[in-house]
């Protein structure tokens, strides 16, 4: 117990830039308070002592603005900064190296008994306010961000944001690696444009690439129909599809342009009548 102590205390200095000296961190920092009175309530609970644990949990509640119900199971290396409005429940297990910030919940939904909060792996961070809801799991390295809310499982390695919260980095299925193959295709990276785009912009645009590859796939059939019947048909790349240089291109003659050249003299204007 002393050792996971001492590496709570420790891994402070790695995640908040702000803490100076040990001292400055046992006296002063609540999230390491919250820490150590739920490694001595849980230990309570596990030896027969729930009503004692829940006195020293309710106690850490209220000196330090989180809470830890004493049946939550929390690994090794744990460290919630600021903490204020933190809540975990009682079977929400949490990995190694984890760090939350203030306002994360991890709640249950329902009224049952039996696993009803969520597990997480290890060296996962949720940003501030995010709530991770039920008996879902969240896989390791994964990053939640602010004021997400999520509600069901989460591959390793991805970053969920928003309302419901939704993977838009790593974790890619079949359909999202397609969309991103035709977005490089056509010579712009269209999903990695609009990540932080409101849902609507994001799913017209992942509809467009959609169609963009049904009608690929449409007239490689009709091409492939065409030859079998003797017809001949050109195999060409397709182009690029790139800015339009205008200035490299030529304008035809006859077009005026409204620009005057040094060698080309001004046409003189006919007088209008109706100002003489």
């Amino acid at each position: 117990m002393w050792e996971r102590l001492r590496e709570d205390l420790d891994c402070v200095f790695d995640r908040d830039p702000a803490a100076r000296t040990r001292f400055e961190v046992i006296t002063t920092y609540p999230g390491f308070h919250a820490v150590l009175a739920h490694r001595i309530s849980h230990s309570l609970a596990k030896n027969g002592l729930p009503w004692v644990a829940r006195v020293i949990s309710n106690i850490a509640r209220l000196f330090t603005g989180i809470e830890i119900h004493p049946g939550a199971k929390i690994g090794r290396r744990f460290f919630i900064d600021h903490g204020m409005g933190v809540v975990i429940g009682e079977t929400a297990e949490i990995g190694d190296d984890c760090t939350l910030y203030h306002g994360v919940t991890l709640g249950g939904t329902t009224w049952e008994k039996g696993k009803r909060h969520p597990t997480l792996g290890n060296d996962v961070v949720i940003g501030a306010g995010a709530k991770v809801l039920g008996p879902i799991h969240i896989g390791d390295d994964v990053r939640i961000g602010s004021n997400a809310v999520v509600v069901k499982d989460v591959p390793a390695g991805a970053t969920v944001v928003g309302v419901p919260g939704r993977v838009v980095a790593g974790g890619a299925d079949e359909q999202q690696q397609r969309r991103d193959a035709i977005a490089r295709k056509m010579g712009f990276d269209a999903y990695g444009s609009t990540k932080d785009a409101p849902d609507p912009v994001a799913h017209a645009i992942n509809s467009m690439l959609d169609h963009i590859h049904a009608m690929d796939q449409r007239l490689e059939e009709m091409c492939r129909g065409l030859k079998s019947l003797g017809a001949e048909v050109a195999d060409r790349q397709m182009p690029d599809l790139g800015a339009c240089e205008l200035d490299s291109t030529p304008i035809p003659e006859g077009i005026e342009t409204g620009e005057e050249t040094a060698d080309q003299p001004e046409k003189p204007r006919k007088p209008n009548p109706d100002n003489s």
